[in-house]
C-alpha cells in the first residue's frame, strides 16, 4: 500500500474543514477559524490554500472573501486523492497529559489510521479530554500533509479491549519481559498493536494477552523504553516492515 506522498514539504498552509469539499465549492469561515486564517496569518483575497475533509483528499483554495470576523474561500482544484491508510490501531494505556498529546501527534504523523486508549492495572490517569485530543489529531494531520484524519475511541478497559476487539486484526504487544523481534514478528494485514503503562502490565494481564486469539508478544530491543517511545518504536517497526512505508 503506497501513500500518496506529501515531501517535499508544502509552504502553502493547509486547514481540516468538515465535509464536503468539490471543485467550485464556497466555503464561508467564521469564529476561529476566520481569525486563524485572517488575523494569525494574515491571508487577504487572492491568497492560496490547501484544504482536506478527510474524506476526499486535498484541494487548493483561494480567499474569496477576507474580514476580520468572516472568511470565504473558493475550492479551485483537487490536488492528490484521498490517501489509502495501513489498517493499523495504537492501543495504548494512557499516560500523563504532555506525554499523551506528544504520543497522539507523533502516532498520527507516522500513519496510525485508530487510537484506543485501554486501561491496564497500572495506569495512572483516569481521565482523558477526548475533544482536545481530537484536536491534535487534526493539527498534527494538518501539519504532516494527510488527507485522512486518525479516529480515537472511548477508554476501555483491558479485559473489555481483549473481548471485543476485532479479531480479524492481528494483535502485537510489547512484552518487556521478551518476545519476536518486532520487524520479524509482523505480517501484512490489518494490525493493533497494544503498549502498556509506565509500569508495564502486571503479570496476569500479559497472561490474558498472550491467550488472546491471534496476540503475539515483540520485542523493542535491548532497552528499557518509556510508554510513548516503545509505541513510536512499534509503529515505526510495523510501518516498515509491513505497512505504507516500503
Amino acid at each position: 500500500m503506497i501513500a500518496t506522498p506529501a515531501w517535499p514539504p508544502r509552504s502553502l498552509q493547509r486547514l481540516y474543514l468538515s465535509p464536503p469539499l468539490g471543485e467550485g465549492v464556497l466555503v464561508a469561515l467564521d469564529g476561529g477559524q476566520a481569525n486563524y486564517l485572517g488575523n494569525v496569518l494574515r491571508m487577504k483575497e487572492g491568497d492560496e490554500l490547501l484544504l482536506f475533509d478527510g474524506v476526499s483528499g486535498e484541494w487548493l483554495a483561494r480567499v474569496a472573501e477576507a474580514g476580520k470576523k468572516r472568511m470565504a474561500l473558493g475550492v479551485v482544484r483537487r490536488t492528490r486523492p484521498q490517501e489509502a491508510t495501513p489498517d493499523l490501531t495504537l492501543a495504548f494505556a494512557p499516560i500523563k497529559k504532555g506525554r499523551i498529546e506528544y504520543l497522539i501527534e507523533k502516532a498520527v504523523e507516522l500513519g496510525v489510521s485508530r487510537l484506543q486508549p485501554v486501561v491496564t492495572r497500572r495506569t495512572i490517569v483516569d481521565k482523558l479530554n477526548l475533544d482536545r485530543m481530537r484536536s491534535h489529531i487534526v493539527e498534527a494531520t494538518e501539519q504532516c500533509g494527510r488527507t485522512a484524519l486518525a479516529t480515537i475511541a472511548e477508554p476501555v478497559k483491558l479485559d473489555a479491549f481483549l473481548r471485543t476487539r476485532d479479531p480479524g486484526q492481528a494483535l502485537y504487544f510489547a512484552d518487556e519481559t521478551g518476545g519476536t523481534p518486532a520487524v520479524a514478528a509482523f505480517r501484512a494485514g490489518p494490525a493493533i498493536i497494544l503498549v502498556g503503562p509506565e509500569g508495564g502490565f502486571a503479570p496476569e494481564e500479559a497472561e490474558a494477552i498472550r491467550a488472546a486469539s491471534g496476540a503475539t508478544a515483540i520485542s523493542l530491543g535491548p532497552r528499557i523504553l518509556r510508554a510513548e517511545t516503545a509505541a513510536l518504536a512499534a509503529i515505526t517497526a510495523w510501518m516498515t516492515a509491513v505497512g505504507d512505508w516500503r
